[in-house]
């Protein structure tokens, strides 16, 4: 299968020290793939580095076939290079609906438009609704989202995230903050994600990922040290060493 995001030797350092060093992966069409490791092992200044919000010391990020390192974040975006942050970047006093709406006109390249103009579109209401139903929120969607529940919030990110059509979606952390009663929506929400769709997902939660990922990388001290299957990421030594040890041993893989 045709690679659709890869990153090669990709280096960052902040004085001195390489935090990412040396970094090669790649994403296919459809690809489900975790990015853990301890923390400091450089996944938060990795995302930073492929979504454009840090440049790079050396090294290339391609989307396809184009060369995007030089891009600025919103010009990735464009070009379907999307990411969910760990904490909520919501507007409040906006519902839903509106949120959806802004979402998919910014895709259309009318975000300056007001949005109270949006509903007089047919087409854009659908899909607005439709999105919406698809992750659990349609009847709320008229509700300011400061007033619905955290992990539906979180579901609404997922949603915007969805709604400006990637091709690669990077997911950090997307469960972090939700109770556990409510992660069972998310890990719903993330099953239903297009079968197409080229998925990154940085997290702690390992339950979550061996649920979640058909491939696993581990980064440790800036540096990948597996890049496999996640039943062979509790055998590896390096791994266990590095970051899994207690969880390996629980021997806990759900």
């Amino acid at each position: 299968m045709s690679t659709l995001f890869e990153v090669r030797n990709l280096r960052k350092n902040f004085g001195g020290l390489a935090v990412t060093n040396d970094v090669s992966i790649g994403l296919a069409p459809g690809d489900r793939v975790a990015l853990i490791g301890p923390n400091g092992a450089g996944k938060t200044t990795f995302v930073n580095l492929v979504t454009g919000n840090l440049k790079p010391d050396s090294g290339n990020v391609f989307l396809g076939n184009e060369d995007i390192t030089t891009l600025r974040a919103a010009e990735r975006v464009r070009r379907g290079l999307i990411r969910s942050f760990q904490v909520t970047r919501l507007f409040l006093d906006m519902t839903p609906e509106e949120h959806v709406a802004l979402a998919i006109l910014q895709r259309e390249g009318q975000a300056g438009r007001v949005v109270g103009h949006y509903s007089g579109r047919p087409a854009l209401m659908q899909e607005v609704r439709e999105i919406l139903h698809q992750f659990g929120l349609l009847e709320l969607s008229n509700i300011k989202a400061q007033e619905i529940a955290y992990g539906q919030q979180r579901l609404l990110e997922i949603a915007l995230a969805l709604a400006l059509r990637p091709k690669v979606l990077l997911l950090d952390e997307p469960a972090a903050g939700v109770p556990q009663s409510e992660t069972a929506r998310i890990e719903a929400a993330l099953k239903r994600l297009p079968a197409d769709l080229a998925v990154l997902m940085i997290d702690h939660d390992m339950d979550l990922v061996f649920r979640f990922a058909k491939r696993v990388i581990v980064l440790a001290a800036g540096t990948v040290i597996f890049d496999g299957l996640p039943k062979d990421v509790i055998a590896d030594a390096r791994v266990r060493e590095a970051y899994l040890g207690n969880y390996a041993d629980a021997g806990s893989v759900a």
